[in-house]
């Protein structure tokens, strides 16, 4: 049986404030939490037993997925009482795992979408016989993220996370965030305390002399740890650009699930979602965005790459353009909100209160 620990308790600030009620892999993309999409590859992938490593908000995990068989798969949860990093989260979750020590088991960030051929990557390690290998991918800019260069036979020579000069920018290689581990390899991260995986697990076995393997993958890549991406993925699933089983409705330009109620002369397009019981008014636009539950969107509303909450509201002529709204919060009409203004759950704007701007008020807004 192929097994996975699938990394899900991270606080997911950046998301903020749609993380203050909803943990990050529970947020909706194209019409499902996020986290339906990774199960269901990984279920296509041939994964049978799926481990998930939680930490915030634990409780609403388990009531939404059960025991995973809706998905084909035997899921199980790993509750950490204190968050224990990436490596240390592994190690905890470790405990439900029933590979024998030589088995592979593959290990992914919940908070990244990819079109990882999940199958290649365990038979890569198999044929290599590593004790871990890494998804590595392409990208222009590498500052963000962790670099691991190798040599021609993929064999990885360091790891430099986040970069910071242009001396340390060695390798467009940067890691993916998907892992397979030898079982027995997993055993030795101390248990017990937080652990980073990224900066202390992997340098440590290849100071140790460990064979770390990476294979280079070019396949759709995105992490959605910003509002920009999630939004941008979600629109992705639901046009087609990226392929999951758990898109609840046919590809195209919006997906308007059962219940949402949107005037005959609204536009929705570039991937829109309409969640549940959202209703969008007469002469809205609605582009590239993701309406939560229970959303409202006034007539002659713009909202454009945009998250909004459930239960938010959003009156008649505003503007939001690459905003996130809080659940339950309320902008009136005639407001103006863009280049990445947050507003608050339950946070009440007035009419006309903000024009062009990245601010919502004090308390209202975390940039």
């Amino acid at each position: 049986m192929t097994e996975a620990i699938l990394l899900v308790g991270g606080l997911g600030t950046r998301l903020r404030p749609l993380t203050v009620n909803t943990p990050k892999p529970m947020v909706r993309a194209a019409g499902v939490p996020f986290l339906a999409h990774q199960i269901a590859r990984l279920a296509g992938a041939g994964v049978r037993h799926i481990v998930l490593a939680t930490c915030y908000l634990a409780e609403v995990f388990e009531p939404y997925f059960g025991d995973g068989s809706a998905f084909g798969v035997h899921l199980q949860y790993a509750v950490e009482h204190e968050a224990l990093g990436t490596g240390g989260a592994i190690r905890h979750a470790a405990r439900r795992l029933i590979s024998a020590p030589e088995e592979p088991v593959l290990v992914c960030n919940g908070d990244i979408l990819t079109g990882l051929d999940a199958r290649a990557l365990i038979n890569r390690h198999r044929e290599r016989e590593a004790d871990v290998t890494l998804h590595l991918a392409r990208v222009d800019d590498p500052r963000a993220f962790g670099l691991v260069p190798t040599d021609a036979d993929g064999c990885v020579l360091a790891f430099t996370e986040k970069p910071q000069t242009p001396e340390e920018i060695v390798t467009d290689q940067i890691n993916a965030g998907s892992y397979v581990f030898r079982r027995s390899v997993i055993d030795h991260i101390p248990a017990g305390r937080a652990v980073s995986v990224e900066r202390e697990t992997f340098p440590g076995l290849l100071s140790a002399g460990a064979y770390l393997h990476g294979m280079v993958e070019d396949s759709y890549w995105l992490d959605l740890g910003r509002p920009e991406a999630f939004v941008q993925a979600s629109a992705d699933l639901v046009r087609g650009v990226i392929h999951s089983p758990a898109v609840p409705g046919v590809r195209g330009e919006s997906l308007v699930l059962p219940g949402a109620k949107v005037a005959a002369d609204a536009w929705l397009a570039e991937g829109t979602v309409v969640g549940a019981g959202v209703r969008v008014g007469s002469g809205a636009v609605v582009h590239g965005s993701v309406l939560h539950d229970g959303a409202t969107v006034g007539a002659g509303a713009y909202v454009r790459k945009s998250l909004v909450g459930a239960g938010a509201r959003i009156g008649r002529r505003s503007v939001l353009h690459g905003s996130v709204i809080g659940d339950g919060a309320h902008v009136g009409a005639h407001n103006e909100l863009r280049n990445g203004t947050r507003v608050w759950c339950e946070a009440v704007l007035p009419d006309r209160a903000v024009r062009f701007s990245s601010l919502a008020g004090e308390g209202l807004t975390e940039q």
